[in-house]
């Protein structure tokens, strides 16, 4: 039996294709575009960008001023999860804030860190009250779920969203702080 090269090579370029562009399809069609419509629903959404790997979901996001970023996380984690299945939901978020927010956080940074370390998690409510006392116009809000505590500052038209991870990392320091 002689076996032809050029056919067995075409055969298993041609179900390469098949296969790949299949799951390629299916992620796509019936995971990607139905997580996007999803968290692009919630009100404060402007623009969603998703990288979707087997392990983890990767959502990029640019919100409003004020949006409830808790509010958000438990959405997509509530009516998205069948969509996500058993992959854990990573959030990044464009930063949309000024220098007068990034100088009201770096007041705040110390106390929520060390509320953050000691597990004493109503600290950091009562260090945004003492922010919100201290300046008039600053909003603020945090939410907590099983892995992290979500925090938003607004001032105006500028929002700073901070994601602080519960369970602390080895040698670093907070990615997104």
């Amino acid at each position: 039996m002689k076996l032809r090269i050029r056919q067995i090579v075409a055969i298993a370029a041609f179900s390469a294709v098949l296969l790949f562009g299949g799951w390629f399809g299916y992620s796509q069609w019936a995971i990607e575009a139905p997580l996007h419509k999803l968290v692009q629903q919630y009100e404060g959404v402007n623009h969603v960008k998703l990288n979707i790997t087997p392990k983890e979901v990767g959502v990029k996001l640019d919100l409003e001023a004020g949006t409830d970023i808790g509010g958000l996380v438990r959405y997509i984690e509530k009516d998205g999860q069948q969509l996500l299945g058993k992959r854990s939901l990573k959030l990044e978020v464009k930063d949309h804030s000024s220098a007068a927010l990034d100088q009201i956080w770096s007041e705040a940074l110390f106390s929520v860190a060390q509320a953050m370390e000691s597990r004493q998690y109503t600290e950091i409510q009562s260090t945004l009250t003492q922010l919100e006392q201290k300046y008039d116009t600053l909003r603020t809000t945090a939410v907590m779920d099983n892995d992290n505590v979500y925090l938003t500052l607004t001032d105006g038209a500028a929002s700073k969203y901070v994601i602080l991870p519960r369970i602390p990392q080895k040698l670093g320091v907070w990615p997104n702080a």
